[in-house]
């Protein structure tokens, strides 16, 4: 039986309180004294011994009430602590002042590679293999930036937290340890939290429904998938919508526009990083997207702007699934399914030695194709009534109709940007109108009108003139959207010199 003591605190109670129970050979097994409380645990105590213990001890000053307790607080909170660190899925070691393993959790036993019983006790440093970092962390009191460090061959990033006495000296800290395919789980699940599945792909054409039928399908395959279509037509919306409806859908999704970053750095981002790999490294590395993803998900936007050397490193990983990071020498590999999507030819782009053919064969084991637009207009007026409920909902307005000339407008623009632009076009129109009806001129659709081919309209005085009037039309229309000469040729597909010679040739600026 365990018993709670409570009496009002005075030198030497506790030992006289104890003194009673060895006066009755009772057997103590556990002690906390926590005043105003002792608590005591003696097995061989029942309840008739209780009662005629309770008025023994009533009789000792100070005590004032004796009852039993189903556990004593210690013992409760080590139940508790324990029941917590199990379940923490992420290594976690307490070490004291020395750096030798006071506490692990289940995760850091098996990280480890050690018995529990080896494991406590052992010097952290026989762990990490790094004197240098041991050094740092007890002489920088265990407060050090958060840095990778590689425990029984598997790479971790370090978070650590001093322990401090009453007094502030360090009395050790505790250390997790963060693998990057965990990191990759919550960075995920942050990302990603709303992308929803194919339910979030709207439109009701029946090229819509044929697209998300055969995407429906393609999702459960495990192999890569390349997804073309023009600018803003939502391939990475498909993207997301494929990993969900997979295999990987409780793993980690993570985009990278090969556009948008140099070729160093789309490295350093998709396969990682050592320490010391480049100026400006995060000390300790850093795990690409493929360690984050692993079991899960990379999608690659924008495939066709990729750099050669980047490409040839990708189709390694693809072969086997194996790569070393920026600066590294160590092979790592990884479980990841590459979803890539372009709104360029790749088939051109192989013939003029820009993209590489292996690569092409590797990347398009699978392959959909989302419809421009204007190629399925009956879903342009529910697409643009979806958009202009949310615009007034984010712009906190009574809601807004279309006019049957807004309508007729609508259905009747090329939409070069496609949905992209349309939710363009109906924010700016939501914003800039005060009227409760949007009419043709509120939607600035002038601009994107298809240019009339001469002819059209006038007599045409020879081929060049038609092909020269077409053209100054073409690049003044799209030059408002990509108002650079090196944009505007990228969206083209022709060169940077091509492009500004015409520019200059129409006065286009």
């Amino acid at each position: 039986m365990r018993i709670d003591v409570f009496f009002s605190d005075r030198v030497g109670i506790a030992q006289e309180v104890l003194a009673e129970l060895a006066r009755r050979s009772l057997n103590v097994t556990a002690v906390e004294v926590d005043p105003p409380h002792i608590f005591i645990e003696a097995p061989a105590l029942d309840q008739g011994g209780l009662d005629a213990l309770r008025d023994q001890l009533m009789q000792v000053s100070g005590v004032r009430t004796v009852e039993p307790v189903g556990m004593l607080p210690g013992a409760q909170r080590r139940l508790y602590l324990d029941a917590l660190l199990a379940s923490q899925p992420d290594p976690i070691f307490a070490v004291d002042e020395a750096g030798h393993v006071v506490v692990a959790n289940g995760a850091a036993v098996a990280a480890s590679g050690l018995a529990e019983g080896n494991l406590i006790g052992c010097p952290v440093q026989d762990l990490i293999g790094n004197p240098e970092l041991l050094r740092e962390l007890v002489d920088g009191g265990y407060h050090l930036p958060v840095c990778e460090i590689v425990i029984n061959g598997e790479s971790y990033m370090l978070e650590t937290m001093p322990l401090h006495e009453f007094g502030g000296r360090v009395a050790g800290a505790v250390m997790t340890l963060h693998a990057p395919s965990r990191m990759g789980e919550r960075m995920s699940a942050l990302q990603n939290y709303d992308a929803g599945g194919f339910e979030a792909i709207l439109g009701s054409s029946p090229e819509i429904v044929q697209l998300k039928q055969r995407a429906a399908r393609m999702a459960i395959v495990d192999a890569p998938l390349l997804i073309t279509g023009e600018t803003g037509t939502g391939k990475e919306l498909l993207a997301h919508a494929c990993h969900a409806g997979s295999g990987r859908s409780g793993q980690p999704f993570f985009a990278l526009n090969c556009a948008a970053l140099p070729e160093n750095l789309a490295e350093s981002e998709l396969f990682g990083y050592t320490a010391g790999a480049f100026t400006g490294a995060l000390r300790g590395g850093k795990p690409g997207l493929l360690e984050l993803a692993d079991g899960g998900t990379v999608f690659l936007d924008e495939i066709g702007e990729m750099s050669p050397y980047l490409q040839a490193k990708l189709l390694r990983f693809l072969n086997d699934g194996s790569f070393r990071r920026v600066g590294g020498d160590r092979e790592l590999r990884m479980n990841v399914r590459i979803i890539s999507a372009t709104h360029r030819a790749l088939e051109n782009m192989v013939t003029s030695g820009h993209f590489r053919q292996d690569l092409l064969f590797r990347l398009n084991v699978l392959n959909l194709h989302v419809p421009p637009l204007r190629e399925r207009p009956g879903d342009i007026l529910p697409l643009a009534q979806f958009f202009l409920s949310r615009a007034c909902a984010q712009a906190s307005r009574p809601p807004i109709r279309l006019s049957q000339a807004a309508c007729a407008a609508m259905l009747g623009n090329p939409w070069i940007g496609n949905i992209r632009q349309l939710q363009n076009v109906i924010f700016r129109a939501v914003t800039m109108t005060e009227r409760n009806v949007i009419n043709v001129e509120d939607l600035e659709l002038a601009q994107e009108a298809t240019p009339a081919l001469p002819g059209e309209t006038s007599d045409v005085a020879s081929l060049e003139q038609a092909v020269a009037e077409f053209e100054k039309s073409l690049l003044q229309r799209l030059y408002r959207e990509f108002p650079s000469s090196r944009r505007l040729a990228k969206r083209l597909g022709t060169s940077h010199s091509a492009i500004a010679n015409r520019l200059r040739r129409y006065g286009i600026s």
